[in-house]
C-alpha cells in the first residue's frame, strides 16, 4: 500500500513544484486546504500572517496531502473490491458447501474447532490453501528460518562470550594498573627524597671535579717548568736507570783513575798523556751513554 502511494503521489508533489501558479491562487488554495482540514476535525482555522514564505511550505504540504490521500483513495477502493469478491466467493462455497451436506451448522463441534485451527494455523503460514504440500512448504520455509535464527543466536552467544571474556581480562587488566598506580604513588615519596640526595651529591662532585681539574692543571704546568713529557712513562725511566747503572759500573774505573791523578808522577809530559787519555775514555762514555738514552726515547715512540 505504502508503494502504491509513494508512487501515485511522486507526480504530483513533481506537477506541484514545477508549476506554481499565482500567488492569489496559491493563497485561495491554502485556505480552502486549511478549512478542508480542520473542518474534518471541528475545528476552526487559527488567525495567522500569511507570508510567501509560509504560503510556499503550506501548499507543499497541501499539494502533497492531496496526492497522498487520492492515493489512499485508490488503494481504498481496490481492497473494497477484493474484500466484495472476497465476501462473494465465501458465499459460493458455502453454498457449494450446504449443497453437499456441509453446512457449518450440521458438522460436529470438533469438526469446527479443527477447521477453525486449520485455518488459522494457515494464515499464521501465510498459505493461500490447506493441502498437505503448502503446509509442508511453509514449514520446511519457518524451519529454514529456525535454523538461521539459531545459527545467528550461537554467532551472537559466541561473540558475547568472547566479549565476556575480553570485559575479564579488561577488569583484571585495570585492577593489576591501578595496584600498579598506587604503588607507584606510595614510591613517590622516597624517590623524591632520593633524587634530592643524588642533586646534593651531584653538587658535591662537581666541586670535587672543578677541585681536581684545578689541581690536574696545577700539576701539568709544574711538570712543564720541569721539563716532564708524555713521551717519558714510567718504563721508559726504570729502563734508562738500568742504563745508568751500567754506565756507572763503566765509568767507576775511569772515575778511581781519575782520582787517582793526585797520585800523577812529577813528570808534566807524563801526567799529560795520561789526563788525555782519560778524557777520551771519559768522552766515549758520555757518546755512548747519550746513545743509549736516544736509543730508549725512540724505542718508546
Amino acid at each position: 500500500m505504502n508503494e502504491t502511494i509513494s508512487r501515485v503521489a511522486d507526480p504530483v508533489v513533481t506537477d506541484a513544484t514545477k508549476g506554481g501558479g499565482s500567488d492569489a491562487a496559491r493563497i485561495a488554495e491554502v485556505k480552502a486546504w486549511l478549512a478542508a482540514q480542520f473542518d474534518a476535525v471541528g475545528k476552526e482555522v487559527p488567525d495567522f500572517e500569511y507570508t510567501p514564505r509560509s504560503i510556499t511550505h503550506l501548499y507543499n504540504l497541501a499539494t502533497v496531502s492531496q496526492a497522498k490521500t487520492q492515493a489512499a483513495n485508490i488503494v481504498a477502493n481496490d481492497f473494497r473490491q477484493k474484500a466484495a469478491e472476497y465476501r462473494s466467493q465465501a458465499a459460493r462455497i458455502r453454498e457449494i458447501l450446504e449443497s453437499v451436506g456441509l453446512a457449518q451448522e450440521s458438522l460436529p463441534s470438533n469438526v469446527v474447532a479443527s477447521a477453525q485451527v486449520l485455518a488459522n494455523v494457515a494464515n499464521l503460514l501465510n498459505i493461500r490453501d490447506t493441502e498437505l504440500s503448502s503446509f509442508l512448504v511453509a514449514m520446511g520455509d519457518i524451519s529454514l528460518r529456525k535454523t538461521g535464527v539459531d545459527e545467528k543466536r550461537a554467532k551472537v552467544h559466541k561473540e558475547s562470550k568472547t566479549l565476556l571474556e575480553y570485559t575479564r581480562k579488561a577488569i583484571a587488566r585495570l585492577t593489576y594498573l591501578k595496584r600498579t598506580l598506587a604503588q607507584l604513588e606510595d614510591d613517590v615519596a622516597p624517590c623524591d627524597a632520593q633524587v634530592e640526595n643524588w642533586k646534593t651529591n651531584l653538587g658535591v662532585m662537581a666541586s670535587k671535579e672543578r677541585q681536581y681539574m684545578q689541581q690536574y692543571n696545577n700539576y701539568k704546568a709544574l711538570l712543564n717548568r720541569v721539563g716532564y713529557t708524555p713521551e717519558i712513562n714510567h718504563g721508559v725511566l726504570v729502563e734508562m736507570a738500568e742504563h745508568r747503572k751500567d754506565l756507572e759500573k763503566k765509568t767507576k774505573p775511569i772515575l778511581d783513575t781519575l782520582r787517582s791523578y793526585q797520585d800523577l808522577p812529577p813528570d808534566k809530559a807524563l801526567a799529560a798523556l795520561a789526563i788525555e787519555d782519560k778524557k777520551r775514555q771519559y768522552a766515549a762514555a758520555e757518546k755512548y751513554l747519550e746513545d743509549v738514552l736516544q736509543s730508549a726515547l725512540a724505542t718508546s715512540d
